[in-house]
């Protein structure tokens, strides 16, 4: 980071904000384990700390990990001078005493104002990026939570004026769902041109801005076997997806397809693109847990912020037991750290 004008003093760097997460889930002990990983050598990871309780992460701790220290902090200025001894909390009480896989609706109002501090510490320009711990929809509904999930409360707290695009990735692999939580029968009739052309215009322009591709290559997955075979096996590709590319193409985006499916991930065709459009959730989420099942991260695109999740649940199965693994959230906290770095860098070339 460059020395600021006219003190010769260097600014720290900003720290991630990850949230609490259900606390009766594996947030917390992912978490401590995210940064006992983290600070192994060699230590290379952007700090970052957690909005929870710290009474409950040490207690936490001492029966998971007696070794992980936890530290509270005042603000996320703090954070990284404390990351290279401990876990930074800045402390949010949670009202009831957690017993690990048993969710209770009281415990909502806590979760829900950690998405929200963390959100507003990055709009504030005190935290670089937003990193979700898994929540449980159904306790936060119980509690009264009136968004159908993260994406859409993450959007709403963003001001509400643009529409997230969903976007799975791993080492090798990044797709982008048009289509999402809808039950199979329910996405071929909401696949439109509109909601391609959006996702692939939002997607290609994370990948330049967010991840600093230059000229971002898309390709799009056909909805039917053999992308139709020309209209036998469906009409789709002729009627709403080969009008979309074309619609993206004249955007001066790079893509191609519609493409079957089926021949769309093998490591050849995947070096060709740097992201696949899938028409539903799963043709996208087989073959990028299949590749690699541990790293997946969740990222959101088309907020003013960045925001990326583990791709996976709250495991109330194993919550409490030490066993979670960390993987994927630390492919998250690393996602974000990037992400960040790459946009900041977009944002100072387009004010030059």
């Amino acid at each position: 980071m460059s020395p600021d004008k006219g003190t010769g003093t260097k600014k720290t760097p900003l720290s991630l904000a990850l949230t609490m997460g259900e606390p009766a889930g594996i947030g917390g002990e992912i978490a401590l384990r995210a940064w006992q990983a983290s600070v192994t050598p060699p230590a290379s990871a952007t700090p970052f700390f957690i909005i929870d309780d710290p009474a409950r992460l040490a207690d936490l701790a001492r029966h998971i990990a007696p070794e992980i220290r936890v530290e509270p902090i005042a603000t996320p200025a703090e954070a990284a001078a404390a990351f290279a001894h401990a876990v930074p909390v800045l402390p949010l009480s949670v009202p009831q005493v957690v017993a690990p896989g048993r969710p209770v609706p009281e415990n909502a109002g806590a979760v829900i104002a950690s998405i929200e501090r963390a959100v507003g510490l990055v709009q504030a320009g005190e935290a670089a990026a937003v990193v979700t711990n898994p929540i449980h929809k159904q306790t936060l509904y119980d509690g009264g939570f009136g968004f159908p999930g993260h994406t859409e409360f993450l959007a709403d707290l963003a001001g509400g004026g643009s529409a997230p695009v969903m976007m799975l990735a791993c080492p090798g692999l990044r797709v982008v769902p048009v289509t999402v939580h809808l039950p199979l029968a329910r996405a071929a009739a909401a696949l439109t041109a509109d909601a391609i052309v959006h996702a692939g215009t939002v997607a290609a322009a994370a990948l330049r801005d967010d991840f600093a591709i230059a000229r971002p290559r898309l390709a799009v997955a056909g909805l039917n076997p053999h992308a139709g075979e020309g209209g036998a096996l469906g009409r789709e590709e002729i009627d709403v997806i080969a009008p979309a590319v074309a619609e993206l193409r004249a955007a001066g985006i790079d893509v191609a397809g519609p493409a079957p499916a089926d021949t769309l991930f093998h490591a050849q065709a995947r070096a060709g693109y740097d992201a696949a459009l899938c028409m539903y959730h799963d043709q996208a989420l087989i073959p990028l847990k299949t590749i690699d099942f541990e790293r997946g991260v969740n990222i959101t695109l088309g907020l003013p912020f960045v925001r990326t999740s583990p791709d996976h649940g709250t495991a109330f199965d194993i919550a409490g037991t030490g066993r979670a693994s960390p993987a994927s959230l630390l492919a998250a906290l690393a996602t974000a750290g990037a992400m960040a770095h790459a946009r900041a860098a977009a944002h100072r070339r387009s004010v030059a």
